[in-house]
């Protein structure tokens, strides 16, 4: 036991722990830094990310030792679960900024789709290796997407479009990974297309079609529903080459930046750490990236390489998109920077997502 212990961390990645542990890092320092000119209740929110980050710390080496191919087997109970917590959370969950995803308890929250998000990754790669020697026909594709459709509609239930908005984009990088044909995915490009005119004229509700409006045209209603992307990108501007110092950013200490420590921290960097602060940050993700581009091409197995692309797929997309909506090129649509913003549900589920990463890795070493 001792020895397969030695041989874990003489194998496991530290690079990607690093980049890791430096993002999250981060992230408590500006937590900190917003909780310094707000009331009583942000500093409470401090400790609990680091509460979280202990936690999650310790699941990643936690699911680093446990077999991902032991996961693998599992994958279609873990489905059955993520189907009956996603109803569950529709029934008995919380209503939290409009979105009934939350279970409450003590004064904690856990948003389960985060965690499904995983459980979406460790299925897809399960059925597209299991056809890894088969010719890829519509019927796999329909039958991923099938499922992958059943648990957007859930979630899109409650609503919420960011992470509805995640799954699709985890099946789609995953589908293009696993060879399907191109007019499938122009026909998937269509219905979807028909969904959205449906969705807009039936299932969107008034603040959703305002935020894509303010999408389009973010300065027209600055006052109003369009006050979110103009105070980003007020306090993404005015941070200058160096910024203005961590604790004293105007748009985030005197409260005209909503959801600082969320959705908009990306702002609070660049407001306080100005240029140098972005650049340092994304140097950060550019390591994780770097590192797991180069790891996977040693992959020697074909679910460990389509995880490897559903996680680094799933972090990337979500890179994007916030930093996105904080600079008002993309709708806001409550989607948290990648192990930088505050929230237990979306720090935790992306360290044991990192864990399991970890063990594909270390097992590719000792096999190789």
């Amino acid at each position: 036991m001792f020895n397969r212990f030695k041989i874990y961390l003489k194998n496991f990645d530290w690079i990607i722990f690093a980049a890791v542990l430096l993002l999250v890092t981060f992230g408590l320092v500006e937590i900190y830094s917003v909780a310094l000119g707000r009331g009583n209740l942000e500093p409470l929110n401090f400790q609990k990310q680091i509460i979280f980050a202990g936690t999650g710390f310790l699941l990643l080496f936690a699911f680093a030792f446990i077999d991902s191919y032991f996961l693998k087997s599992l994958s279609r109970y873990w489905y059955g679960l993520a189907l009956l917590v996603l109803a569950a959370v529709l029934i008995f969950g919380s209503t939290i900024r409009g979105t009934k995803g939350w279970f409450s308890l003590s004064g904690f929250s856990l948003q389960p789709v985060e965690f499904v998000k995983i459980i979406l990754i460790l299925f897809l790669a399960d059925y597209f290796s299991r056809l890894a020697v088969k010719v890829k026909t519509a019927r796999h594709f329909l039958i991923s997407g099938l499922f992958t459709l059943i648990l957007i509609a859930l979630v899109l239930l409650q609503p919420d479009f960011g992470s509805a908005l995640i799954l699709g984009a985890i099946w789609l990088m995953m589908s293009l990974a696993a060879g399907f044909k191109r007019k499938y995915f122009v026909m998937v490009a269509a219905v979807a297309l028909i969904l959205l005119i449906v969705a807009w004229f039936f299932l969107f509700k008034t603040y959703q079609k305002e935020r894509i409006i303010n999408f389009l045209q973010p300065q027209t209603n600055s006052l109003e529903s369009g006050y979110h992307v103009s105070q980003a990108m007020i306090a993404v501007g005015s941070g200058g080459l160096t910024g203005k110092g961590v604790g004293f950013g105007s748009q985030s200490q005197l409260k005209f930046l909503p959801e600082a420590q969320n959705d908009f921290i990306f702002a609070v960097i660049a407001e306080e750490l100005g240029f140098l602060g972005v650049i340092l940050i994304l140097g950060f993700y550019s390591i994780f990236f770097t590192r797991c581009f180069l790891v996977l091409r040693k992959i020697n197995n074909d679910f460990g390489i389509y995880f490897l692309i559903g996680a680094g797929g799933l972090i990337f997309i979500q890179i994007f998109i916030n930093i996105g909506m904080n600079l008002g090129i993309m709708p806001i649509v409550g989607l948290s920077l990648p192990y930088v913003s505050y929230g237990g549900s979306s720090l935790i589920s992306l360290l044991v997502l990192t864990g399991i990463m970890e063990n594909i890795i270390i097992k590719s070493k000792i096999s190789y």
